[in-house]
């Protein structure tokens, strides 16, 4: 019955049934060269050429991915145009099974996903399979509630001078082909909060994962929606230097939406869509605040967290500490700051596959 099942899901005979998803994706007899994933195909790229991907910790070679070509990608995006139309039309509970067969896939395989994602981006490994888990959630939680969208009835009245003698539905339609372009500090939650959505909602996707990271999209998301039974064309996973292949992913004739996550890129990224619906997170300064009653140990304890959490990699992370000085009073400044050197001295730096280790690149 499983090997039925499998077949169905579209699983050559030549790769190992579920044993491990490097396996799947990963290049015959090789446990450091990948494939790019394009129309239900884990597959090299014409191109011959490798992508190295090297450990931010030590500095060595760890994988290889694709430098994918423009024909390429081109093939995933007509694939994904011709999957959508397809999917536009399948029931919103089957949307849901297939993110939920994807969450199962993702936990079953999560130790494996978690090393991948350390080795690729120094990523604590108690972190990384933190992350695997919170985006097989991700998965789930929007399963649930997508079978709920919803559109609205507005009567005619409800414009000046009508009588309510019309109905008008408002319903919620997929826009086509969505670019989602992941960021390398959480390569797989930032990948997954793009791709469940988007899916669900009845859109194919074209991903690009990022260059430190892209063995992540390859294994935790290609792979796993490859076992879940994805339709061949629905999500395609192509790799490359962004600098090589960037624009023509953002700025392609079937590129329908693009949802982006990094820095100053996303500038260029917005100068060339053109009229394309554009979804982005840039980063922010993210300065934390300290008044003068504040709890200094406290504070310095959860400043120091959120500055150095991920050896600093967040978006999110604490950048700029500002300090509320009272009248007359003890310096805020001078209670806060040996504390907080107090708990800077303390974080622990290692490999990331330590226990405890906070510095790790």
């Amino acid at each position: 019955v499983v090997f039925l099942f499998v077949l169905a899901m579209g699983v050559r005979a030549d790769q190992p049934v579920c044993a491990s998803l490097v396996q799947l994706a990963g290049v015959k007899d090789s446990a450091s060269q990948f494939n790019m994933y394009i129309n239900g195909q884990f597959r090299p790229s014409t191109s011959e050429r490798m992508q190295p991907v090297y450990a931010p910790f030590n500095g060595s070679k760890v994988y290889e991915v694709p430098a994918c070509t423009q024909a390429e990608i081109d093939e995933a995006f007509e694939s994904a145009k011709t999957a959508q139309k397809a999917w536009s039309r399948t029931p919103l509970w089957k949307r849901a099974e297939l993110l939920k067969k994807a969450a199962a896939k993702m936990r079953e395989h999560a130790n494996e996903i978690a090393e991948v994602m350390m080795n690729e981006v120094a990523k604590p490994r108690k972190a990384a399979l933190q992350e695997v888990l919170r985006t097989a959630d991700i998965f789930e939680y929007t399963a649930e509630e997508g079978v709920r969208i919803a559109g609205s009835l507005l009567t005619s009245d409800s414009f000046p001078g009508e009588k309510r003698n019309k109905l008008a539905l408002v319903s919620r339609v997929p826009l086509g082909v969505l670019v989602a372009i992941p960021p390398y500090n959480y390569p797989l939650n930032l990948a997954g909060s793009k791709v469940a959505p988007a899916l669900m909602a009845g859109n194919a996707l074209v991903m690009k994962p990022p260059s430190q990271g892209a063995v992540t999209g390859l294994v935790g998301v290609a792979a796993v929606f490859h076992l879940a039974g994805a339709p061949a064309g629905l999500l395609s996973v192509v790799t490359g230097k962004g600098a090589e292949i960037g624009d023509y992913i953002t700025q392609h004739q079937h590129a329908d939406i693009i949802s982006f996550t990094g820095g100053s890129t996303g500038i260029r990224v917005a100068r060339g869509a053109g009229m394309v619906p554009l979804q982005m997170e840039l980063g922010g300064k993210d300065p934390a605040v300290v008044l003068p009653d504040a709890d200094m140990e406290l504070a310095a304890a959860n400043i120091v967290k959120g500055a150095f959490s991920f050896s600093g990699q967040r978006c999110t992370g604490v950048k700029i500490v500002v300090v509320v000085e009272p009248e007359g009073k003890e310096s805020t400044l001078d209670r806060l700051l040996p504390l907080i050197l107090k708990h800077t001295r303390a974080l622990k730096a290692g490999h990331p596959a330590e226990e405890g280790g906070e510095i790790t690149a």
